[in-house]
């Protein structure tokens, strides 16, 4: 009896914290360069001498998808998407480098090309600055060049390079931030050979159809999962009771 109970209980806890996940999943089915996430689960023996055949339940690994999202042209000079694989590097506020696929970039005050969260976007010297009344381009190796709206016309400056980096995907670690980082907390070193494309987006790769589906699924897992637990009190109920009357 308490087997049923082991692994009902058990694998009750990690349906509903896989329907959590899901959840988080399609509330982001819309921000830019968003990479979904998926929880997988294996069986786990409980250790101890009275419980050699008794087994659990685990959320043993949470995944990331880093399958490349749609692509949508946007017509902004400051929009660029990664092509394939690959990531931007943005400087965190605690002055660390962190890679986004998030291309929907701004000028602040300051005239420093940011992330819309207010995050510099790096190049390989630092922080890309762009000079005021100058008209901004991104080519598809990450060169920044801007065009001064006074002056001479047509002369083009560079002022950066975008960083660009493709480390292996075991190597990256999710952050509570969205970014994700080295798993040593180390610097990626840039890969000339990534390629962006200008006044393009790319956005989320959560599937809301797929999404969707596997919540009913993991609905029902649940339901069933507690009506396991309620058969199991109900039999141990009835046991009780013949044991009682003998």
């Amino acid at each position: 009896m308490d087997r049923l109970i082991y692994t009902a209980m058990t694998g009750a806890r990690h349906t509903f914290l896989q329907q959590a996940g899901i959840a988080h999943n399609l509330s982001n089915a819309a921000t830019i360069g968003f990479r979904a996430m998926e929880h997988r689960f294996r069986s786990v023996p409980v250790q101890g001498e009275a419980m050699p055949t008794r087994a659990f339940v685990v959320d043993s690994s949470v995944s990331d998808v880093f399958d490349q999202g749609p692509m949508m042209a946007t017509g902004r000079p400051l929009d660029v998407a990664v092509q394939g694989q690959g990531w931007i590097a943005v400087e965190t506020p605690d002055g660390q480098e962190a890679y986004t696929r998030a291309g929907n970039f701004q000028i602040s005050v300051n005239g420093q090309l940011q992330t819309p969260g207010g995050l510099n976007v790096l190049s390989d010297g630092g922080p890309i600055g762009i000079p005021p009344d100058n008209t901004v381009t991104i080519a598809p190796d990450g060169t920044v060049s801007v065009v001064p709206l006074f002056g001479t016309p047509n002369n083009t400056n560079d002022v950066g390079r975008i960083k660009l980096v493709n480390p292996p995907p075991n190597e990256l670690v999710r952050g509570d931030d969205g970014l994700f980082r080295m798993r040593g907390g180390q610097a990626a070193a840039a890969d000339e050979n990534i390629r962006l494309a200008p006044e393009t987006l790319e956005g989320s790769n959560v599937n809301p159809v797929e999404s969707m589906v596997s919540l009913i699924s993991l609905a029902r897992q649940f339901e069933m999962q507690i009506k396991m637990l309620q058969s199991a009190d109900t039999n141990a109920n009835r046991a009780n009771q013949i044991l009682s009357m003998n």
